[in-house]
């Protein structure tokens, strides 16, 4: 199964974080990292007092369930020492379950589509870069773009891969 992954992070080397989240994705067990996004800066959401963040998306192919994928997300986010101090809260890491192909989740610990994610340009704008006819896995995002205000999405010129 494909999945699109969403990465993000707003502390430390954030590059680096994201270019180490995609490294720790390819070494997961019967997981491949397809392609990813360029990196974009965004200014955070929900709670402003906060650095700048950096976002990307992942597509990967797993024979992973999307509960174990979350789980994957979750540890590799542990890994790096993320704590979870109040929501949207500053960051080392934030891995998302952003799409599942073929797959509609909503379980008490996992909801696919992400449920937030076509509110959030830092979401869109990469997914569109990866999915340029604004359709990914059967569900059309690009519509969604234009009702979002504000969201400043900056693309930079660093690559993931």
């Amino acid at each position: 199964m494909k999945y699109i992954i969403g990465i993000g992070t707003n502390i430390g080397d954030r590059a680096q974080n994201i270019r180490q989240a995609v490294d720790a994705l390819s070494l997961v067990p019967k997981t491949s990292v397809l392609r990813c996004s360029k990196i974009y800066e965004t200014a955070p959401v929900g709670y402003a007092e906060q650095d700048n963040f950096y976002n990307a998306c992942a597509e990967i192919e797993s024979d992973l369930t999307p509960n174990e994928i979350l789980g994957v997300c979750l540890g590799i986010e542990a890994g790096f020492g993320r704590i979870r101090e109040f929501r949207n809260g500053p960051r080392i890491l934030d891995l998302d379950v952003i799409l599942a192909e073929g797959a509609t989740i909503g379980t008490a610990n996992l909801t696919v589509p992400h449920p937030r994610f076509a509110e959030r340009r830092f979401v869109l704008i990469p997914l569109l870069e990866l999915f340029p006819s604004g359709e990914a896995y059967g569900i059309a995002f690009s519509n969604h773009l234009l009702g979002i205000k504000g969201q400043a999405v900056k693309e930079t010129e660093i690559s993931v891969m």
